[in-house]
């Protein structure tokens, strides 16, 4: 007899490598700048609503995340029914391939970029069109327009990029979806939008109201500091935002989930302090790399790149015994976070010794 066998394309799914947890070791204090976390603890006053509501955990979420909606919807100026919120914003993403792609649909994105592309892509049975970033680690718009063919659904634009850093500015934008056509679904992953600081930048919220085929990825993991919770929210049509909300996984997102979430919107003046003194640090590192000769892209998430192609694996051997842990991406290069100050400064020292 023969055992119940999945879909031909799971056997192709590529697997998610999360960020290693540091090292212990005894007299030192280990750091993780693999998973691009916020290194701040949650703001005050988040703690206590995920405490409240804790003590409903024998019930159901609120399937229909309506005071969530509502906060965003006050929040960022957009009509409730143009949202949609999903366990993080790699469940979005995994919601819209599905919504929008059949088996053989074609998903062009950049890469290297967020591994959790082809995962989602290939789950689907649809097919990943990678498209090499610059060698600055910057999307090739012009090549990703190119690349779009009859069979193209979707196209993942991840700003800034992960693991790279650089992000796209709006006039690369709007000249890309103008070569784009219109029955061809355009992400802006924007999980990394609050770090931005460059000329140009993408306007997210003004480019989906002028584009019926334009939708926003974000997240609460990294400036909000919710990792742990899961929860990311799409801005786009109101098409896009109900097929979203009809293939989402029902009660996905949980009480603590939403509590924490609509505790951070309501103290987004503290967060944005927060965040400027991560993009302080970024700046601090990303110079001090620089005066080491270091040709790091621009990074406009709270990571750097480290182009290392053979020796990435010999680099992240080398922060972990400077008692910091990496994300390496074998052949290609490492992405590190930008975490407290004692961390950065080591991986400043690491910098220093090892030869590039």
């Amino acid at each position: 007899m023969s055992s119940p066998q999945p879909r031909p394309n799971v056997a192709d799914i590529p697997p998610y490598v999360a960020g290693k947890p540091p090292t212990v070791r005894p007299g030192m204090v280990s750091y993780k700048l693999s998973s691009n976390e916020n290194p701040y603890p949650p703001l005050p006053g988040v703690v206590e609503a995920v405490q409240d509501a804790v003590g409903q955990m024998n019930r159901y979420p609120d399937m229909g995340s309506a005071s969530l909606y509502a906060k965003l919807a006050e929040t960022f100026d957009v009509p409730a029914d143009h949202l949609s919120v999903a366990t993080g914003s790699v469940g979005l993403i995994y919601q819209l391939v599905q919504a929008f792609c059949d088996p053989g649909d074609e998903v062009v994105f950049a890469w290297r970029s967020f591994e959790a592309y082809p995962i989602a892509v290939t789950a689907a049975g649809a097919t990943s069109v990678r498209v090499p970033v610059l060698p600055d680690g910057r999307h090739d718009l012009d090549a990703m327009a190119a690349a779009v063919t009859d069979r193209t659904r979707i196209v993942l634009v991840c700003t800034p990029n992960n693991p790279t850093g650089p992000a796209v500015t709006q006039a690369e934008v709007d000249a890309f979806l103008a070569k784009v056509p219109e029955h061809v679904l355009v992400v802006v992953d924007e999980a990394y939008v609050e770090f931005v600081r460059m000329a140009d930048p993408v306007d997210g919220i003004a480019t989906y109201r002028r584009h019926a085929n334009v939708v926003l990825s974000r997240t609460f993991s990294k400036a909000y500091g919710l990792a742990g919770f899961r929860v990311g929210y799409a801005v786009g049509p109101a098409p896009i935002a109900a097929a979203l909300r009809a293939v989402s996984l029902p009660f996905g997102v949980s009480t603590v989930a939403q509590a924490a979430a609509i505790a951070s919107l309501e103290r987004r003046e503290e967060l944005l302090e927060r965040v400027e003194a991560l993009v302080a640090e970024r700046t601090r590192v990303v110079d001090g790399l620089r005066e080491r000769g270091w040709a790091v892209p621009e990074a406009q998430g709270n990571f750097v790149w480290f182009g290392l192609g053979a020796r990435t694996a010999d680099f992240a051997l080398a922060a972990d015994e400077l008692g910091i842990v990496v994300r390496p991406f074998a052949g290609e290069g490492a992405r590190v976070s930008i975490g407290e100050p004692e961390a950065n400064d080591r991986l400043l020292d690491l910098a220093t010794t090892f030869p590039h």
